[in-house]
């Protein structure tokens, strides 16, 4: 899979899928600019694979410029420091169904991801670049397998992808989170009330152990918590009791609990999410976990003590991933960017773009990231135990030693 992009003149696609992400316009600036800077024209495709999964050869309408991809220009260069997505964003996911090598062989299960193939045909493209998290990651090592040159960028604010030890847009949302953690520690100590704060991460704790690091929560709670079981409610509804009480009795009336929205994920059977989108995720958000432990904590300390005690619920996760990004952000996503140059230029295809120390470029392959037998990629949470999870531990709230 070797292609001379200046001999061919073939062009390079580029898309971003899934959700948001605070720099995702500094990577796609990044990207465009570096092979435009090298005489190759950049095709970009609106709302990820939306529109390109359902391409039609025979009806010129199905692939239009304009509605469905533009060309890309140097004027991409000013939308580096800017929120939302340039070229739009969507959670289309057309390897839904495959899950394994055999399935690649299937033509029914595979319908789309030809499509795709063909779409790239029809605008002479020779390489894709995709931005996007696992699922996006999924439907790139498809696209590869199928003999289609990809370069991956890897794109969640949840920072749980394996092979980076961070993610872009990632230390913005927690810069966001902590904003808001810190207005609302405000209030609580005004009001002598109780924030529990329901946070994004549903694979991993990093952004809520990182937001509760730096907005001063008094509890942080992560999936990493649990290990292997179930989500007991009363039972951490006690623990939180426990916790409101210590804090009374030297003389804090107040506090902040940090909740990751994937805790819903380990609920007993009977209480977990079901409800998902129309391309079958799972909508964590919809069930509101944070306020279910809200109102059960508030009940365990009337039921305790005989008192009222106010306990508000706050949803943190659209305003994280909707920002524009901090300046770390802008230059990492900067660099991942050139380096979806930099691999296409090599011929380093079926590979993710990460960075070390420096920023310097790492060619991740596929395989690494992916298990061959199951095509299901690889997650990375907060290893308990690790210095990261003892920080989170030390610097949440424990009574004073008399």
């Amino acid at each position: 899979m070797t292609v001379d992009l200046t001999r061919t003149r073939k062009r390079v696609g580029v898309l971003f899928s899934g959700g948001p992400a605070p720099g995702a316009n500094t990577v796609i600036s990044s990207v465009t600019l570096a092979f435009l800077n090298h005489g190759i024209q950049v095709v970009g495709f609106l709302k990820g694979f939306e529109y390109i999964q359902d391409f039609d050869k025979h009806d010129p309408a199905s692939l239009r410029e304009g509605l469905h991809y533009l060309h890309l220009t140097h004027q991409v260069s000013q939308i580096r420091n800017e929120s939302g997505v340039y070229l739009h964003t969507a959670r289309a996911n057309p390897g839904r169904g495959i899950t394994s090598p055999e399935d690649l062989k299937d033509p029914q299960k595979t319908v789309r991801l030809r499509n795709i193939l063909e779409a790239l045909e029809c605008l002479d493209i020779g390489v894709l670049v995709t931005i996007g998290g696992d699922d996006t990651l999924k439907t790139a090592n498809y696209l590869n397998l199928l003999g289609l040159p990809v370069v991956h960028i890897p794109k969640t604010i949840d920072n749980d992808y394996f092979g980076i030890a961070w993610t872009f847009g990632y230390w913005t949302a927690v810069d966001v989170a902590q904003d808001i953690l810190l207005n609302l520690r405000g209030d609580s100590q005004a009001t002598n009330s109780w924030f529990v704060v329901e946070l994004m991460g549903r694979k991993a704790g990093w952004i809520t152990y990182a937001a509760g690091i730096a907005g001063m929560a008094d509890r942080m709670i992560a999936l990493e918590d649990l290990g292997e079981e179930s989500l007991d409610l009363a039972l951490l509804a006690d623990e939180l009791v426990d916790l409101i009480l210590a804090r009374e009795r030297e003389g804090k009336e107040y506090g902040i609990v940090c909740l990751s929205e994937g805790l819903a994920d380990h609920l007993p059977e009977d209480q977990r999410p079901k409800e998902v989108d129309r391309h079958g995720n799972i909508l964590f958000g919809k069930i509101e976990i944070g306020g279910i432990v809200a109102h059960k904590a508030a009940m365990a300390y009337k039921a305790r003590t005989g008192r009222d005690k106010k306990v508000t619920y706050k949803q943190v996760g659209y305003e994280t991933r909707s920002s524009s990004p901090i300046s770390f952000d802008v230059v990492l996503g900067a660099m991942l960017g050139y380096g979806a140059f930099k691999l296409v230029s090599q011929e380093k295809f079926g590979h993710m773009v990460s960075v070390s120390d420096n920023f310097d470029i790492n060619a991740i392959p596929f395989s690494k990231l992916i298990d061959k037998k199951t095509l299901i990629t690889r997650l990375r949470n907060v290893p308990p135990g690790s210095d990261f999870y003892e920080l989170k531990e030390a610097l949440s709230y424990k009574p004073t030693r008399r």
